[in-house]
């Protein structure tokens, strides 16, 4: 039996899978379940079919909706490839047939693991690297919570107390949001600016009385209470009630993300690098992956990071070169945050800066750049299994 190659086009409640021999004729095309059982049973059929030739497996997914099948596949020692859904859908014109199903994207997938040879093989993670990737995701979602919350929290008081919204920081000042948990309307008048400082000295804010003479001042700027101010009120209580939940919540995540990756084996190389903390870093795995080996380079990480740019050129036009339409932009964001950090607390990252912008380089161009070459460090790094120093390693100490 020659060798086989067994496309998936995963879904939500069910993935199409469409197996394929050498001459890209089908052997077998079924939808199955994403249920363990129904999955099992597909692996072995296939398997069967397949008899001691060897299987290739393909899918379009590398996560959620085909989790289970990837664990099932890597359990059972299966080589499979990732295919992204934008090639699927790029490479299905050249088929035939306009429709577009489940079958059809299946079969390309099959066929494209059959006929390309860049496509990557499906590395599976280390635990550590999984739990940091659902953490950060999960920190990811709670911060943009909590700045949506301030965005609609800030644009309600607005609406009918102007002056105290533009008095205080509200995404950087815990003490304005507790604040906003006992007074939200110029009633503040009536309080006055010394039982203010107390009820906020008694809820442990610092610079109690700063914090209160300026409130008080914002409502002696304004003596006339809107028909809905009551309800309004009442919303942004709530609203800063949750911004000061999800504040405890990010803290708790922080920390867990923290110790969580301090123990992943590249930790304390990547904390070696100037600019990258505990949750740069964790970050930086969770991305990753934390197996280089996968990207095979620097200049491929680089690539899938945004920093490497790629040309577009046409005609007379050349040596014009652009950031990729398709990147990473998390990982991304982890090289150039860490980047700016280092250009002002690491002298060698901030000669390189200071050069950059002696080119007459913008402040971006020139944090992307550093970003670029701190990617190819931190690549060295890991590589070489060594910490950052500013001191050039022994030649003994690298690698070809």
């Amino acid at each position: 039996m020659p060798e086989l190659w067994a496309g998936t086009d995963a879904g939500k409640a069910a993935h199409h899978c469409t197996v394929i021999d050498t001459d890209g004729t089908k052997v077998l095309s079924r939808r199955v379940p994403n249920n363990e059982p129904e999955l099992l049973e597909l692996i072995g059929d296939v398997l069967a079919l397949a008899e001691d030739s060897p299987v290739t497996w393909a899918i379009d997914l590398n996560a959620g909706d085909g989790a289970l099948l990837i664990a099932l596949l890597a359990s059972h020692g299966q080589r499979l490839l990732y295919i992204p859904g934008r090639t699927v859908h790029h490479a299905s014109r050249g088929y035939r047939g306009d429709g577009k199903t489940d079958a059809k994207d299946a079969y390309v997938i099959a066929d494209q693991a059959r006929i390309r040879r860049d496509l990557q093989p499906l590395q599976e993670w280390d635990e550590i690297a999984v739990d940091l990737k659902i953490l950060t995701a999960r920190r990811y979602d709670l911060a943009a919570d909590r700045t949506r919350a301030i965005n609609r929290m800030r644009a309600q008081l607005l609406e009918y107390f102007p002056a105290l919204e533009r008095t205080f920081d509200y995404a950087a000042s815990k003490a304005a949001l507790i604040l906003l948990t006992g007074y939200q309307t110029a009633g503040l008048r009536r309080v006055g600016p010394n039982r203010l400082a107390t009820w906020l000295k008694n809820r442990k804010v610092r610079g109690a009385q700063v914090m209160a003479d300026a409130a008080v001042a914002a409502a002696q700027a304004q003596h006339t209470a809107v028909a809905w101010e009551r309800t309004a009120a009442a919303v942004v209580n709530t609203l800063a009630r949750a911004v000061l939940a999800l504040d405890e919540e990010i803290a708790d995540i922080d920390a867990e993300i923290t110790l969580r990756f301090r123990e992943h084996r590249h930790a304390e190389v990547v904390l070696s690098m100037p600019g990258m903390g505990p949750l740069l870093g964790a970050e930086f795995i969770a991305c990753t992956g934390g197996d280089m080996d996968a990207f095979g380079s620097s200049g491929r990480l680089a690539g899938v990071a945004g920093l490497a740019p790629v040309p577009r050129d046409s005609g007379r036009i050349s040596g014009n070169m652009r950031r990729p339409h398709r990147y990473h932009r998390r990982l991304l964001r982890v090289f150039y945050l860490s980047a700016q950090i280092a250009a002002r607390f690491c002298p060698a990252s901030k000669a390189f800066y200071d050069r950059k912008r002696a080119e007459c380089k913008s402040h971006k161009q020139a944090i992307l750049a550093l970003a670029r070459r701190r990617l190819d460090v931190l690549w060295a790094l890991i590589r070489d299994h060594r910490t950052f120093t500013t001191e050039p390693p022994h030649p003994d100490l690298t690698s070809a």
